[in-house]
């Protein structure tokens, strides 16, 4: 531990705060680019949201061959087939394909184009065939599921602090949402309910991160009765710098360990959590700590002269 602490800044005097102009420029630049790709573009929604086939199959000797079984349905022509395998025995894999084209007649012939396939070496022990209902239910879901926890960390900042600081949390926090939604709409990369389970969860290390800031604010506020809003949040991201780098490193480590070994299906989750990584941490210095200097976070003091520096100096 104090080798790693030799290693982060401690003491830092950086001015985060003087740039603020150009950081909100550039989140108005990402935040309507992502409004615009997500209305121009759309997602590349999976099964989960798009419906199709989900068969849960397993091998009745030996290990399942990913490769063949690939292969073999693949030669069908359904369209989208993705496989995955889960357990710890090796046998147990999830097979994925997209809906057909036909209503319910044409899902259950693609099923048994499936098992046909794969011959007789397998046991079903479960099949889903996800409809267009079901994938519209989702879809309203998961917007109904984002929005509520972006509300649900707006009153939690509220109460916590006051209504300015929830203000700022609530903008840092929609900026990381939308703009990976606006990711996975440039990329193309399969829109599914992992990639919902990865923004909330972008979301709630967004929040934690802002927290973390507000709080040395607040206390700050108190210690240091004259200083000018401007310096005092510069002093405070300053001073959660270490913090900030250990967490986010940490983390970002272990999320390129899921890209790199959790396989296929985690490869979405994965990607969405390091952008949310980056971005959560640019919003919580450039996006949540600026806003503030706009808001008389001290009764009676002149907003503008705490937000210039200059009209500090004697």
């Amino acid at each position: 531990m104090q080798l790693i602490d030799r290693f982060l800044p401690h003491g830092t005097h950086f001015d985060f705060i003087r740039y603020r102009l150009v950081a909100f420029g550039i989140t108005a630049v990402l935040i309507l680019g992502s409004i615009s790709l997500i209305v121009v573009k759309g997602f590349n929604f999976g099964i989960d949201f798009a419906g199709g086939i989900l068969i849960e199959a397993q091998t009745t000797d030996g290990k399942a061959d990913l490769h063949q079984m690939r292969t073999s349905l693949a030669e069908l022509n359904l369209g989208e087939v993705s496989l995955q395998e889960f357990g710890t025995t090796g046998r147990d894999v999830m097979i994925r394909i997209q809906r057909q084209d036909g209503g319910e007649k044409a899902q259950m012939e693609a099923l048994g184009k499936v098992k046909d396939s794969l011959g007789a070496g397998y046991t079903y022990r479960r099949v889903e065939i996800v409809g267009p209902k079901v994938g519209d239910e989702l879809v309203r879901d998961g917007i109904l599921a984002v929005v509520l926890s972006l509300a649900a960390i707006a009153i939690y900042v509220w109460f916590r602090f006051e209504w300015q600081f929830g203000v700022g949390a609530l903008v840092s926090t929609f900026h990381d949402v939308i703009t990976t939604f606006g990711l996975f709409a440039l990329t193309g990369l399969e829109f599914n309910l992992t990639t919902v389970a990865a923004i909330l969860t972008i979301a709630g290390y967004s929040v934690n991160d802002t927290v973390v800031e507000y709080d040395r604010v607040r206390e700050n506020l108190r210690k240091y009765k004259t200083m000018s809003i401007y310096d005092l949040l510069n002093l405070s991201v300053n001073e959660t710098l270490a913090r900030t780098i250990l967490t986010v490193t940490t983390v970002f480590v272990t999320v390129l360990a899921l890209l790199f070994f959790g396989g296929e299906v985690l490869r979405g989750f994965a990607i969405a959590m390091l952008w949310g990584l980056i971005i959560g941490t640019y919003s919580s210095i450039y996006v949540a700590m600026p806003m503030l200097i706009y808001f008389n976070l001290r009764n009676g003091k002149d907003r503008e002269k705490d937000a210039d520096p200059a009209a500090q100096m004697p």
